[in-house]
Formats: C-alpha cells, sequence, structure tokens
C-alpha cells in the first residue's frame, strides 16, 4: 500500500528541503548497500585490500549520515514543521541513525574477513553463511523501496520476512557452536563466522526499524513496541485514514 499523496506548500523551497532529505537518505542507503556487498565479496574471496578499502569507507557513511541530520535540524529550526512534515522530518532522522549503523556492521563484517584471512574456512563453512547473507542484502533492498514509496503493507511484509531471517541466524549460531564441540581446531574460525552472522542479523533488525519508520511517517503510528500480528490488525483498522 504505497502512499503517494504528498501534499504541496505554498514555499516551494520547503518542499525542495523535504524532497532532498528524502532522497539523501536513501542515497546513505545505498552507500550502505555497497558497503555489505563489498563487505561479503571482500569475505568470500579472502581480499584483504577490499576488506581495508570497505574498513577506510565507513568514514563517507558517517559524513552523510551527520550531513542529512544537520539539514534535519536546520529545517526544524526554521520551518517548525507540524503533523506529516514534522513525522516526515523525524522518521528520516531515525532511518539515517540505523542506516549508519549499518554501515558500522558492514565494517564489522570486513573485520571479520581480515580475522580469517589466514586461517581461510573451506567453501562448505561458508554455505549457509552466504545464504543469510543474500537474504539480508535482499531485505535491505526492500526496505530501502518500501521507505522511499512510503509503501505500508510491503514494510509489515519485511517485518515478517525478518522472522525467518532470525531462524537462520539462529541455525547457523547452533551449527558453528556443534562444529567447535567437534572438533577444537576449528574455533577461531567458527567465532568470526558466528560475528559476521551477528551482524547479518543486526542488518535485518535495523531494517525493520526503517520499515517502523516508513509506516509511522505515512499513519502517525509508533508500532515498535508492537508485535507484528497486533501492529497489523491496527493498521487495517485504520487504512482509510490514509486516503485523500
Amino acid at each position: 500500500m504505497a502512499n503517494p499523496n504528498y501534499h504541496q506548500h505554498t514555499s516551494r523551497q520547503f518542499d525542495q528541503e523535504l524532497t532532498g532529505i528524502r532522497g539523501d537518505a536513501l542515497r546513505l542507503g545505498g552507500l550502505a548497500e555497497e558497503q555489505i556487498r563489498l563487505a561479503m565479496k571482500a569475505l568470500m574471496e579472502n581480499d584483504v585490500l577490499l576488506a581495508e578499502q570497505v574498513i577506510r569507507d565507513d568514514q563517507k557513511v558517517n559524513a552523510l549520515e551527520v550531513n542529512i541530520n544537520d539539514q534535519c535540524l536546520q529545517i526544524l529550526a526554521r520551518r517548525q514543521p507540524a503533523a506529516r512534515d514534522l513525522r516526515l522530518v523525524v522518521a528520516v532522522i531515525k532511518a539515517i541513525s540505523d542506516l549508519e549503523r549499518i554501515g558500522d556492521e558492514a565494517k564489522r563484517i570486513a573485520r571479520g574477513a581480515l580475522g580469517m584471512a589466514s586461517h581461510f574456512p573451506s567453501k562448505h563453512q561458508f554455505i549457509h553463511l552466504t545464504e543469510f547473507a543474500e537474504g539480508v542484502k535482499k531485505l535491505l533492498h526492500d526496505t530501502l523501496d518500501a521507505f522511499a514509496r512510503i509503501d505500508v503493507d510491503a514494510s509489515l511484509q519485511i517485518k515478517q520476512r525478518d522472522r525467518l531471517l532470525d531462524r537462520h541466524y539462529e541455525d547457523i549460531m547452533h551449527e558453528q557452536i556443534a562444529a567447535m564441540s567437534n572438533d577444537p581446531r576449528i574455533i577461531p574460525i567458527a567465532l568470526h563466522i558466528m560475528w559476521v552472522a551477528r551482524a547479518l542479523e543486526r542488518i535485518g533488525d535495523r531494517s525493520c526499524n526503517i520499515c517502523e519508520y516508513a509506516i509511522y511517517y505515512a499513519m502517525g503510528k509508533d508500532i515498535r513496541h508492537m508485535s507484528l500480528e497486533q501492529a497489523a490488525l491496527d493498521i487495517m483498522d485504520n487504512k482509510p485514514s490514509l486516503q485523500p
């Protein structure tokens, strides 16, 4: 359920400012996506130089987040937005904070790649982690799309999909614990795999946070402390409020 009914202000400049922070937030999301892709590439290909590049480039994520946050604070101070406009600024501030932390998780994956460089695991040890990473990357991509379109239904579906990823994460952790019990020699590698899996799991959680901000902007509903089922029912009851 996309919600494209954005009203126009008498101030064209104000409209441009609001459009600008939305666009910049999505640009930050794209940068975070690329950091994850490169971090996983470095991990899978045992590419130390690429892992080091990901770690260095985290400063680009941080700098853009600070820049967008400053823009939002200026809008709050100069425009004193209310209602829907205020929700947009708040949603962007919260979303970019999670995106910056997603960048931090990409940096952790890159550090995991460096940690495994001297004891590189076999492809077999990476199978489930690779599948998990692909699911997380797709979840983040769809999250950014839902945030761009302010799609409430897609946001709820993403939160549902994250439950499956959580189970996948738990399976990886149990698998590595069992492997360490069977062969203590692989403990260093298993710990790095668990560390990377944890970073990916946190990316999924932060993607869900961003979906919650999209719903907040669209409906004025804070579902952060609701169960998924409760949130879906509450949103269904309030869908008419989204009509023009």
